[in-house]
C-alpha cells in the first residue's frame, strides 16, 4: 500500500522531522510502530533503513532501503532514500541516478533539488548544476542562498557577465542598511568575478562603489593597490602600498607591491636600480626600524660591497639578538656563490674577532662595547649550519661541538648536530643526537616528531612508532591509529618508504595506501562545506577550497606515495615472487655460504618477532574488548592482499592517472607512464611519455636510459604492427637522431653532460648496449675521481656507482672505489670496513 490512514501519516511526517533534527533513535521506533501494521509500507521501511545507516548498521540499513523501493517503485521518498546511502557509502554515481529517478517522479521537490545540486558541484558537473541551481531560484526566488548558488555556478562555468548581472540583480533587491559581514564578503565575491572577467578597470570601479559596505579592510586596501599596479598608474599604486606597509610594515609582498610602482625592475638589475633600492630601504628603515623584512630585502637585491654593508648589519644584529632561524631567512641568497662566499667572510671575521676581544670588529679600543657571550654561541652555530650547507660536515661537526660545550643546554644545537651526521652519512650517530635533543625537553612535540622521523629514516620503526605515540590521543586504541585519524601523512610516508628500504612490500604498500585514503578522505570531507559556504556567505574561501580540491592530488606527499607505490607494482610485476627468497630460489643458489647464514637467522628472528606481534596482538584485542574500545576493523593490517594483486600494472596505473592529470610538468610523471606501458606493450603509449618527458628535460640522466631501452624494445620488433611501427619510426627521430648509432648516441650525451648521475647512466647504458665493452663502462664510472666532476660527488651519488661497480659490473675495482669514497666522506657509515 501506498496511502497510510490519517493516524500512521501524521506519524510517517513526525518521522521525516525526526531525521531532520537527527534524532535517529526515536525516529527508528517510530518506524517500527507502523510497520507493526503495515509491513510492507515502501517509504516506512526505506526511512528505517536511513535510521539504521545513521547507527552504522550498515547491512540492515541496505536491506530495508532496497525492500521498501521494492514495495513502492513510484515514489520519490524512496528513491531519495537510496540517493541518501549511496551518498554516504561515498558512491556518488548511483547517488545521482537515484536522484534522477526521484526527481522524474517530483520534479519540485526542493529537497531532492539541493542533493541534486550538490552532488552534482562535488562531482564537478558545472553544467548540470547550473540547470539545478536555475531551477531551485524558479522555485524560491526570495531565497538569498539560489541567487548566490546560480551565480555560483556562472562563474564556474566561466561566463563571468551572466555571474556578475545575477549578483546585481540580487543586490538592487536588498534595502540599504548597516555594513555586516555576510553582505561584505558576498560584494567583495561579486569584486572578485568581475576581476577574474578581466575587466581591471571596472573592478577597481566596483571597489570603489563598495568601500563604506566592506568590513574587511585590509583585502580591500590590498586589492585596490593590485588593480592601480595592473592599470600602471604607479603613483597611485605607491601610495596605496604605502599605506600597506604602514599598517604592517612585515608583510613581504607589499615591498615586491611598491618596488614595481616605484619603477623597480628586480628582474634585470642594473647599478642604476640597486641605487634605487639602497635609497628606498634606508628610507624606510628610518620610518619602521623594527621591521624585519626592510632589513632583509636589500639582500635579495644589492651585490658586493652593498651586499656586504646590509648583510654585515642585518647578520650581526641577529647574532647579538640570538635568532635560532637566521641560516634559514640567509639560506636563499646562497643561490648566488659570491653573496654565500661573503657571508664566509663575515662570519669567519666575527668568530675570530669574538674569540679574540669579545665584537664584531678587529678594534681593540678600550671604548668598544662587548658583545653578550651568547653573540658567540650564535656564530658557531651559524658557521655550522652554513658548512653543513656546503655539505664540509667535518668543519660544521668541529664547530656545533664547540657550540654545545659553551651551552650544552640548548636544544637548536643538537638538532643541528643530528642534520650535519645525517648529511655526513651517519645515521646511526644522527638518531641518537635528535634523541638526546628529544630527552632535553620532553614537553616539546616538533622535537619529538623530529626524533621520530630520524628514527624512522635510520629504519628504527618501533622506536619511531613508541616515540611518535607520547603525543597522541590517550584513549586511542593505539598511536598508529591516532595518527591514521589525524591524517598524519609525514609519519606514514616516512614509515612506508623505511620499509621499502627493508624491503618489506606489503607493508610499505599498505602505508602508500593509506595516503591515497587520506586524500580520498579530504575530497569526500568538501561536501558539507558547499552547503555551509552558501548559508554563511564564505564565497571566497569556498572558491578557493574547490581549486585547491582541483589540484588536491598534486600535492608533494601525494606525489612521493604514488611514485613510491608505482615502483613497487612494477617489481611486482618483474618480480612475482618479490619479498620471498626461498630456498629453491635462484637469488638463494647464487648467496655464499655466510650469507645463507645470515639469511636464516635473519628469517629465524623474524619469526620469532611475527609470534610475538601476533601474541601482542591478541592479548591487546582481549584488553579492547574489556574495554570496549571502538577500534575500526582492518582485515589486511600489513597489507598481504595488496602485495598479492593479480595485476600489478593496474594498480599501478591507478596511482599514475592523478599524476598525469594534476602533475603533468614533473618529468617522473612521464618517466614512471613509460616504465607501466612498456611493460604493457603499449608502445604508441609509451613513446608518447618520452616525449612528453623530453620537453620537459631533454638532457636528464633517467630519460636518456629509458629512450635506449624503448629503441632496443621496438627494434625488429615483429609482433608490433606495421602502422604502428611507422608512426613510432616517425617520431622517434625526436629523441634519437636517424642513422646514429646507439654507442654514438650515448658517447654525444656524456660529451653534453658532466654530472656523476649522468656518468653512471651512460656507463649503464654503454654496457646494456654493448656487454663486450664493460671495462670501458667500468673506467667511466672511475672516473668520478676526476675534479670535473667534484662539484657533483656527493653521497647519494658515490653510493649509487659504488653499487654499480659491486653489484651490476661485479667489478675487482668496487673495493678501491669504496676505500677512495670512504676517505671523501669520513663520516658516512656505508662505507666503513664493517658496516654493521
Amino acid at each position: 500500500m501506498r496511502e497510510l490512514p490519517s493516524k500512521e501519516s501524521a506519524l510517517f511526517k513526525q518521522i521525516l522531522k525526526y531525521y531532520e533534527f537527527k534524532q535517529y533513535k526515536k525516529g527508528l521506533k517510530a518506524t517500527e510502530q507502523i510497520l507493526k501494521k503495515y509491513p510492507e509500507h515502501g517509504e516506512t521501511l526505506a526511512m528505517k533503513g536511513l535510521f539504521l545507516n545513521h547507527m552504522d548498521k550498515k547491512d540492515d540499513a541496505r536491506e530495508f532501503v532496497r525492500k521498501g523501493l521494492k514495495s513502492d517503485l513510484k515514489s520519490h521518498i524512496c528513491w531519495h532514500v537510496y540517493g541518501l546511502l549511496h551518498r554516504s557509502d561515498k558512491n556518488y554515481g548511483e547517488a545521482l541516478k537515484c536522484y534522477t529517478q526521484a526527481l522524474k517522479i517530483d520534479k519540485d521537490n526542493m529537497q531532492i533539488l539541493q542533493d541534486y545540486s550538490l552532488l552534482q558541484i562535488q562531482m564537478r558537473n558545472y553544467e548540470a548544476f547550473n540547470e539545478s541551481r536555475h531551477h531551485l531560484l524558479q522555485l524560491r526566488p526570495n531565497n538569498q542562498r539560489y541567487w548566490i548558488g546560480l551565480a555560483i555556478s556562472y562563474h564556474l562555468l566561466g561566463n563571468y557577465e551572466t555571474a556578475e548581472k545575477v549578483l546585481k540583480t540580487y543586490e538592487d533587491t536588498l534595502k540599504p542598511g548597516q555594513p555586516n559581514y555576510e553582505h561584505s564578503e558576498m560584494l567583495l565575491y561579486h569584486n572578485l568575478i568581475i576581476d577574474e572577467s578581466g575587466n581591471t578597470e571596472a573592478a577597481l570601479e566596483h571597489l570603489d562603489s563598495i568601500k563604506s559596505n566592506v568590513c574587511d579592510r585590509r583585502i580591500w586596501k590590498e586589492k585596490r593597490a593590485q588593480f592601480l599596479l595592473k592599470l600602471h598608474r604607479l603613483q597611485d599604486a605607491e601610495a596605496a602600498y604605502e599605506e600597506l606597509i604602514n599598517d604592517n610594515p612585515d608583510c613581504y609582498s607589499y615591498y615586491e607591491g611598491l618596488q614595481i610602482a616605484k619603477g623597480i625592475n628586480t628582474n634585470d638589475l642594473t647599478p642604476e636600480c640597486e641605487e634605487k633600492i639602497i635609497a628606498l630601504y634606508k628610507d624606510l628603515a628610518q620610518k619602521y626600524p623594527k621591521s624585519n623584512a626592510i632589513k632583509l630585502f636589500p639582500l635579495l637585491y644589492t651585490t658586493g660591497d652593498n651586499f656586504k654593508m646590509f648583510a654585515d648589519e642585518y647578520i650581526q644584529a641577529a647574532l647579538r639578538k640570538g635568532v635560532p632561524s637566521l641560516f634559514v631567512n640567509l639560506k636563499k641568497l646562497y643561490n648566488d656563490p659570491q653573496k654565500e662566499a661573503i657571508i664566509e667572510q663575515l662570519v669567519e671575521g666575527y668568530l675570530e674577532c669574538l674569540k679574540n676581544n669579545g665584537t664584531f670588529t678587529q678594534s681593540k679600543s678600550d671604548d668598544d662595547v662587548k658583545e653578550p657571550p651568547t653573540a658567540y654561541l650564535w656564530t658557531l652555530y651559524l658557521l655550522s649550519q652554513h658548512y653543513d650547507n656546503k655539505r664540509d660536515t667535518t668543519k660544521a661537526l668541529k664547530l656545533i661541538d664547540e657550540a654545545i660545550e659553551h651551552t650544552p643546554t640548548l636544544v637548536e644545537l643538537y638538532m643541528t648536530k643530528g642534520r650535519i651526521l645525517k648529511h655526513g652519512g651517519n645515521h646511526n650517530e644522527a638518531t641518537k643526537v635528535m634523541n638526546e635533543a628529544r630527552e632535553l625537553d620532553l614537553q616539546d612535540r616538533f622535537i619529538n616528531s623530529k626524533c621520530s622521523k630520524y628514527m624512522l629514516r635510520n629504519d628504527q620503526i618501533e622506536e619511531a612508532e613508541q616515540k611518535i605515540g607520547l603525543f597522541t590521543r590517550g584513549d586511542a586504541p593505539d598511536p598508529l591509529t591516532d595518527l591514521a585519524d589525524m591524517q598524519c601523512m609525514w609519519f606514514v610516508l616516512e614509515e612506508g618508504e623505511s620499509y621499502i628500504r627493508q624491503k618489506k612490500w606489503s607493508k610499505a604498500l599498505k602505508r602508500f595506501h593509506q595516503i591515497e585514503k587520506h586524500f580520498a578522505d579530504i575530497t569526500d570531507d568538501q561536501f558539507d562545506f558547499h552547503t555551509y559556504c552558501l548559508r554563511k556567505v564564505t564565497l571566497r574561501a569556498y572558491l578557493s577550497m574547490l581549486r585547491l580540491e582541483d589540484q588536491l592530488r598534486s600535492h608533494p606527499y601525494y606525489f612521493r606515495a604514488a611514485q613510491s607505490a608505482i615502483k613497487i607494482y612494477i617489481e611486482l610485476y618483474d618480480n612475482p615472487n618479490t619479498g620471498t627468497i626461498s630456498e629453491e630460489s635462484e637469488d638463494y643458489a647464487n648467496m655464499t655460504e655466510g650469507e645463507k647464514k645470515k639469511l636464516k637467522n635473519k628469517a629465524k628472528k623474524a619469526a620469532l618477532k611475527k609470534q610475538k606481534e601476533d601474541e601482542e596482538r591478541k592479548e591487546k584485542a582481549k584488553e579492547d574488548v574489556k574495554r570496549k574500545v571502538d577500534k575500526p576493523q582492518d582485515d589486511d593490517p600489513d597489507g598481504e592482499k595488496l602485495l598479492k594483486t593479480e595485476d600489478p600494472l593496474g594498480e599501478a596505473f591507478k596511482f599514475l592517472l592523478p599524476l598525469q592529470e594534476l602533475s603533468p610538468k614533473r618529468i617522473e610523471t612521464h618517466l614512471l607512464g613509460f616504465e607501466i606501458y612498456l611493460r604493457k606493450k603499449k608502445f604508441l603509449l609509451a613513446l608518447k611519455a618520452l616525449l612528453r618527458a623530453y620537453s620537459i628535460d631533454k638532457e636528464n640522466a633517467t630519460l636518456h636510459n629509458d629512450i635506449i631501452r624503448f629503441h632496443l624494445a621496438v627494434s625488429d620488433n615483429k609482433e608490433i604492427n606495421p602502422t604502428i611501427n611507422q608512426v613510432i619510426a616517425s617520431e622517434k627521430v625526436t629523441l634519437i637522431p636517424e642513422n646514429m648509432s646507439l654507442v654514438e648516441f650515448n658517447d654525444r650525451f656524456l660529451e653534453r653532460n658532466k654530472s656523476i648521475s649522468h656518468l653512471l647512466v651512460g656507463a649503464e647504458t654503454l654496457y646494456a648496449i654493448d656487454p663486450e665493452r664493460k671495462q670501458e663502462a667500468e673506467n667511466l664510472l672511475l672516473m668520478v675521481d676526476s675534479e670535473k666532476y667534484a662539484s657533483t660527488r656527493t653521497l647519494e651519488n658515490c653510493i649509487k656507482v659504488y653499487e654499480t661497480l659491486k653489484s651490476a659490473f661485479n667489478s675487482s675495482k668496487a673495493e678501491e672505489f669504496r676505500v677512495k669514497c670512504k676517505e671523501w666522506f669520513p663520516m658516512s657509515t656505508y662505507f666503513c670496513d664493517d658496516p654493521e
